[in-house]
């Protein structure tokens, strides 16, 4: 299934139109649908889109790059979550914009990736949006996504998970601050121990959410069309405990 832009150049057939005959009929494929969740398509795009965003993840410090396998089975995750949060309504998820604007601003600030090109300074963030191939448009619709099915997960599996003090701090130095060169800034603890509490809080649902994400898998249709995303089979999880 492809989703291709046909460019037609063919020649005239007179002798003034030399430069046009040597311009040949070409098929120029801008996207290619790489997989089908519910009848809700992904497109390579998305894929690659995804990839570039996983530089707003703080949790993805010292992982890598996120490869393509990995980055399609977080977007049927998020496909099947997005589906389920609208069959059931739930308006409580939606975040307002100054929440978003907030988060936005925690990244500018605290995101060791942005610390490195000074985010906190108009310039310097337009630089990091554009080294990454992104926009403050998408990035706003991705907190958005983000921020909205964080509070669905946190509304089903949160109740009874605790996060300690001690855990916030072993995070913080164990997890955080290896990822700051010398000399940088470092944010505080407390500064950033709400948002230590948030990537510890999806840490600790993954159990529970993989094995909710693998019963809507089983109910629903999805189909990989890409052999090249598909993952292993003993590959555990669902790929999407980050959301």
């Amino acid at each position: 299934m492809w989703i291709a832009a046909v460019c037609l150049a063919a020649a005239a057939g007179t002798p003034g139109m030399a430069r046009g005959q040597a311009e040949a009929t070409q098929a120029v494929v801008l996207d290619q649908v790489v997989a089908v969740v519910n009848n809700q398509a992904i497109l390579a795009s998305d894929v690659e889109e995804e990839i570039r965003l996983a530089v707003l993840d703080p949790g993805r410090g010292g992982l890598g790059v996120l490869t393509r396998k990995r980055a399609l089975q977080q977007l049927i995750s998020r496909a099947l979550i997005q589906q389920q949060i609208r069959q059931e309504d739930t308006q409580a998820a939606e975040p307002s914009q100054v929440e978003i604007d907030a988060r936005v601003a925690e990244i500018r600030k605290e995101l060791p990736a942005c610390v490195h090109r000074n985010c906190a300074s108009d310039e310097g963030w337009n630089a990091f949006l554009g080294a990454h191939d992104l926009t403050p448009e998408r990035v706003d619709t991705y907190l958005r996504y983000r921020i909205q099915i964080l509070r669905f997960i946190e509304q089903r599996f949160r109740q009874g998970i605790r996060i300690s003090p001690k855990e916030i701090e072993t995070y913080y130095h164990d997890t955080l601050l290896p990822q700051y060169a010398a000399g940088e800034t470092i944010p505080a603890l407390d500064k950033v121990a709400p948002r230590i509490e948030e990537i510890l809080l999806q840490q600790q649902v993954n159990e529970l959410f993989d094995d909710w994400l693998r019963n809507l898998r089983k109910q629903g249709d999805v189909e990989i069309l890409d052999p090249a995303l598909e993952p292993p089979e003993n590959q555990g999880g669902t790929g999407e405990g980050d959301a």
